[in-house]
C-alpha cells in the first residue's frame, strides 16, 4: 500500500480499530475469554467470539447469520456515540456470573448465546432493546426499551416492566449525558448478586435546557432535540432505586441536594456501593446502601480545593470488604486498599480494572509516556504484570490474566493461564501505510513529554523543514506515548508530506500527577498554549533543521481549540491553523466537564472570559481553517459559528468547512480521508509550501 492511500486507509479501517480484539471477559474459572472482533481490517461488523482453554477460538455470534430486527433505537445510537463505538454488528455484550450466558442487542432485537454450545437464540422483548444485561444466575435479562426498565425470563420468555417513565422526560436504566460523556459512567442498571433485584438510575431531563441539532443539507428532516446541560445551567435529576422482581421498589438516599452527580454505582456481595459528587466537584462521597431501606452510610469522603478526580473502576470492595479507593498526596494519585494497603508513592493510578478476592488489578504509570498493568495483593504488595513500552490494559478471572493494549509495534492481546504457555488472540487489523518513527523527547524546563516525527526520506542538514504542531493538549488524553496509536500514524503521515511534526503533552494532560493536571484550574487555554510554545522553542534549539519561521498547528476537539487559540493569541509564533470541532465558547460546554476546570460561570465568570476565544477574534492575522460536524452533540457547531461570526464582525478573513451529518469524532468513511487531505492542502498554501 502506498503512502498516498493512507488517509482513505485511516477512514475505511475506522482509525485502524477494525480487526482489533476488544471488550474482553475472562470467565471466573479462567478457562474462557470472550471478546468482540471484526473479521478483518476492512470489515465493520463486530462478532462475539470465545477463546477456549486450549487456545482455540470459536465464533459465538455472527450478526450476518442472525439477521436483524428493527433499526437501533435512538438511545442505542447515543450510547454508541458516548462510548466511541466505531464498528457495527455486535458492539457490546454482557455475561452472567459464570460467563456461561452472553446477551447482546442487534438492531433493537435481544439475543443470547450459551457459551458452551455457541448457538445464539432470540429472546422476546417488549420493544427495541438497549443495554441488555443478564442476572448473575443467568435466569433473567434486564434491558431498557422506551425508557422503561424491563426484565425477561430467559427460559419462559415472560416479560415484565419494573419501572415505567412517569413523563416524557423521564427514563430508567440508562445514563445521562454528563455521566456518560464527562464521568465515563455508561451504565444505568446493576443486578444484585442473587438476581432478585436491580439498582437502577432514574433520569429526569425536564430541568435541562433543550438544544436542537438539525442537518441543513436535509431541510426536510426535523431537528433532533437534545437535553444538553451547558455550564451554569441545570443538570438532569438523577436518582437511584432498588427495583425488585416481585414489583416492590425502594428509593436510595444519596443526598441529591448536596451531591448532584452519581459518578459510579455497583452491587457487590456486600450490597450497593455508590459514588456521588458535589456540583462543584470538590467533594466525593462513597456510600454503602441498605437495599431494604434505601438508607446509606458514608464509607469515605474525599475533598480537594480544585476538584476530586474520578478514577474509573474505583471505589470498589474486595471479597473481605476492604474498600479500594483513590487518594492524592505528595504529587501522587494512588490507591488505598483497606486500612493498610496502598500503592507506592510516585505511581500514578489511572484506573482499577478488576477486584478478584483480595487481589486488585489496576492501571498506573511511572513514566507518563507509558501505561502498565499492576496487581496488588495483601501479602505481596504491588507487582507490575505488563512488560515493555506501550499502553497496556488487562482483564482477569480465576488464575488467568489477559494482557492487551498497544505497543510501538501495534495492538496485541495475550492470555496468561497458570501452567500453560502464553496464548495470543489474533489481531486482524491492517498495518498502516506509514511506518511510525517518533523521537520521544523531554523538552524545556517543565520536561514536556514530546514526540517529534520527521520524514523517513529526510537527510539531516539537507534543508529546513516547516513545523506542524499536532497536539491534543487537553485533560482527557496523552499523545506523546510509546505506542503506535492512530494519532501517531496521522502525525507520521503529515511528516512524510514534508513537515517536522511536533506533538507535546503539556499541563493538564493526564499521567503526571494531580498538581500537573490541576495547574489549568481557572485557565483552560493559557498554560496549555504556553507549553506548546515552550516545546516548539526547545525543539528548535535541539534540532536546527526545524524552521521555526514557518509553523502551523492543527487539532480536533481540545486540540482544535488549542490550534485556534494559537493563531489568535500567538501570531508571532504560529503562522497558520486548522481547527476542528473547537469549543470556542466555554459557556457552551457541559456542566461537569467545564465547571471542573473553570468553576460555575455565575461565580467565576472571569475564568470563562479568559478561556473563551470569541473576544480574541479581532486579533486574527494568520490563516485559520475552522471545521465542524453539523451533527455534533458533544461540541455543538454553535461554537464554530459564533467564532466565525465574531471574526466576520471584526473583518478578519478565515475559512469554514461544515461537515454535514458528521458527529464529534468525524470518522465517517466518506469524510475522514478527504478531511486529512483538505487540511494538508490548506496548511501548505498557508505556509507557502
Amino acid at each position: 500500500m502506498h503512502l498516498e492511500d493512507f488517509p482513505h486507509q485511516l477512514a475505511r479501517t475506522r482509525r485502524f480499530s477494525l480487526g482489533v480484539p476488544r471488550e474482553f471477559t475472562v470467565s471466573p474459572d479462567g478457562r474462557r475469554v470472550l471478546f468482540l472482533r471484526t473479521s478483518g481490517g476492512r470489515d465493520p461488523v463486530g462478532r462475539l467470539r470465545v477463546q477456549e482453554e486450549d487456545g482455540s477460538e470459536r465464533l459465538l455470534a455472527d450478526p450476518l447469520a442472525l439477521g436483524g430486527g428493527t433499526e437501533p433505537p435512538e438511545e442505542e445510537l447515543v450510547r454508541r456515540e458516548r462510548a466511541g463505538e466505531a464498528s457495527d454488528g455486535v458492539t457490546a455484550y454482557a455475561t452472567d456470573r459464570r460467563a456461561g450466558l452472553a446477551v447482546f442487542a442487534l438492531d433493537g432485537a435481544l439475543w443470547a448465546v450459551r457459551t458452551a454450545d455457541g448457538r445464539p437464540f432470540r429472546v422476546p422483548a417488549a420493544g427495541p432493546v438497549v443495554d441488555p444485561r443478564p442476572s448473575p444466575d443467568g435466569r433473567h435479562i434486564g434491558y431498557v426499551t422506551g425508557r422503561a426498565l424491563h426484565v425477561v425470563d430467559v427460559a419462559s420468555g415472560e416479560d415484565r416492566s419494573l419501572a415505567e417513565p412517569e413523563g416524557p422526560e423521564v427514563g430508567y436504566g440508562l445514563s445521562d449525558h454528563v455521566s456518560a460523556e464527562s464521568m465515563g459512567r455508561l451504565r444505568g442498571h446493576w443486578w444484585a448478586p442473587d438476581g432478585s433485584a436491580l439498582l437502577v438510575a432514574r433520569v429526569d431531563t425536564a430541568p435541562v435546557r433543550r438544544w436542537y441539532i438539525a442537518d441543513p443539507a436535509h431541510p426536510e428532516r426535523p431537528p433532533r432535540s437534545v437535553p444538553y446541560p451547558a455550564a451554569g445551567t441545570a443538570n438532569a435529576d438523577v436518582s437511584l432505586h432498588i427495583l425488585r422482581l416481585d414489583g416492590s421498589r425502594t428509593a436510595v438516599d444519596t443526598d441529591r441536594e448536596r451531591f448532584e452527580y452519581v459518578a459510579d454505582a455497583r452491587w457487590d456481595r456486600h450490597g450497593p456501593l455508590i459514588t456521588v459528587q458535589s456540583r462543584d466537584q470538590r467533594t466525593v462521597r462513597v456510600l454503602a446502601a441498605d437495599p431494604g431501606s434505601g438508607d446509606t452510610e458514608v464509607l469515605h469522603e474525599q475533598r480537594d480545593p480544585a476538584w476530586v478526580q474520578l478514577v474509573p473502576g474505583a471505589p470498589a470492595r474486595t471479597d473481605a470488604g476492604a474498600l479500594v479507593r483513590p487518594y492524592e498526596a505528595d504529587g501522587t494519585r494512588g490507591l488505598r486498599i483497606g486500612a493498610e494497603g496502598r500503592t507506592p508513592p510516585g505511581l500514578q493510578v489511572r484506573a482499577v480494572l478488576a477486584v478478584t478476592g483480595e487481589r486488585v488489578l489496576f492501571l498506573a504509570n511511572e513514566d507518563p509516556s507509558e501505561e502498565h498493568v499492576w496487581a496488588y495483593e495483601p501479602d505481596g504488595g504491588c507487582v507490575r504484570l505488563s512488560a515493555g513500552p506501550g499502553l497496556h490494559s488487562a482483564a482477569a478471572g480465576g488464575g488467568t490474566v489477559l494482557l492487551t493494549g498497544t505497543t510501538p509495534e501495534g495492538p496485541y492481546a495475550t492470555v496468561l493461564r497458570e501452567g500453560r504457555p502464553p496464548a495470543r488472540i489474533a489481531c486482524l487489523a491492517e498495518e498502516p501505510a506509514v511506518a511510525v518513527r517518533p523521537r520521544l523527547l523531554s523538552l524545556g524546563r517543565r520536561r514536556l513529554r514530546t514526540a517529534l516525527y520527521l520524514p523517513s526520506w529526510y537527510e539531516p542538514g539537507s534543508g529546513k523543514l516547516p513545523v506542524l504542531l499536532d497536539p491534543y493538549g487537553g485533560p482527557a488524553l496523552r499523545v506523546a506515548v510509546r505506542a503506535r496509536t492512530w494519532f501517531a500514524s496521522v502525525s507520521q503521515w503529515f511528516a512524510e508530506q514534508g513537515f517536522a511534526v511536533l506533538v507535546a503533552d503539556g499541563r493538564g494532560t493526564p499521567g503526571r500527577g494531580p498538581a500537573w493536571e490541576k495547574e489549568v484550574r481557572g485557565d483552560a487555554l493559557g498554560p496549555a498554549l504556553e507549553d506548546q510554545v515552550d516545546a516548539l522553542r526547545a525543539a528548535g534549539e535541539q534540532f536546527p533543521d526545524l524552521d521555526t519561521g514557518r509553523v502551523a498547528i492543527r487539532g480536533w476537539s481540545f486540540g482544535g481549540y488549542l490550534a485556534a487559540g494559537a493563531v489568535l493569541r500567538r501570531p508571532d509564533v504560529f503562522h497558520a491553523a486548522a481547527a476542528g470541532a473547537a469549543p470556542a465558547d466555554q459557556r457552551l460546554y457541559d456542566t461537569h466537564w467545564k465547571e471542573r476546570f473553570l468553576g460555575h460561570p455565575d461565580r467565576e465568570p472571569e475564568n470563562y472570559d479568559r478561556s473563551s476565544l470569541l473576544a480574541d477574534a479581532p486579533g486574527l492575522r494568520r490563516p485559520l481553517l475552522l471545521m465542524h460536524g453539523l451533527a455534533d452533540d458533544n461540541v455543538a457547531v454553535a461554537h464554530t459559528l459564533r467564532l466565525s461570526a465574531a471574526l466576520l464582525a471584526a473583518g478578519r478573513p478565515h475559512s469554514v468547512l461544515p461537515l454535514s451529518g458528521v458527529a464529534h469524532r468525524a470518522v465517517r468513511q466518506d469524510v475522514a480521508g478527504d478531511l486529512l487531505r483538505f487540511q494538508l492542502d490548506f496548511l501548505r498554501r498557508a505556509l507557502g509550501i
